[in-house]
């Protein structure tokens, strides 16, 4: 649409299916395969990198997407990716549900360090704790029953 100009930066975050450690840490194949579906959708891909057990993404993201569709759109088409290669001897899914963060432009430089360091940060903290303090840092209204299911220790 022409005159139409938009910056919209957003933080996905979601989880691998019963918190399993399937994935692979910093897996360059499923980040370049999902770098590619977010290409696809008009959007830019700004970092990337996974835990074995969950992932985090942010993207420059085009309006005409919403984000409920980007989150399903990645989440159905690497699932179905790693089965049909087979990458696992069993079915693969990600968690139900998913987290989106909005940032700013001044915001991105950090965010992205944040995300390219989290191997580092997971030495500290866990899953569990991250997300629920990005939970609370933007002070989003949540019951600990519905979110990812966390298996603590």
């Amino acid at each position: 649409m022409a005159n139409t100009y938009t910056q919209i930066y957003i933080q996905y975050v979601f989880a691998v299916k019963n918190r399993e450690c399937f994935l692979k840490s910093n897996d360059e194949k499923l980040q370049k395969y999902i770098s590619g579906i977010i290409a696809n959708r008009k959007s830019k891909m700004l970092a990337i990198n996974n835990m074995p057990d969950h992932i985090h993404i942010l993207i420059s993201q085009h309006p005409s997407y919403a984000i409920s569709k980007m989150a399903q759109e990645i989440k159905n088409n690497s699932s179905k990716m790693m089965n049909d290669e087979k990458w696992f001897l069993h079915k693969f899914n990600w968690q139900t549900g998913y987290g989106a963060f909005s940032y700013g432009k001044s915001q991105t430089k950090a965010i992205k360090k944040y995300i390219f360091n989290q191997q580092e940060h997971h030495k500290k903290d866990t899953f569990k704790d991250e997300y629920l303090k990005l939970l609370e840092v933007f002070e989003i209204n949540f019951d600990e029953k519905y979110v990812f299911d966390f298996f603590d220790k």
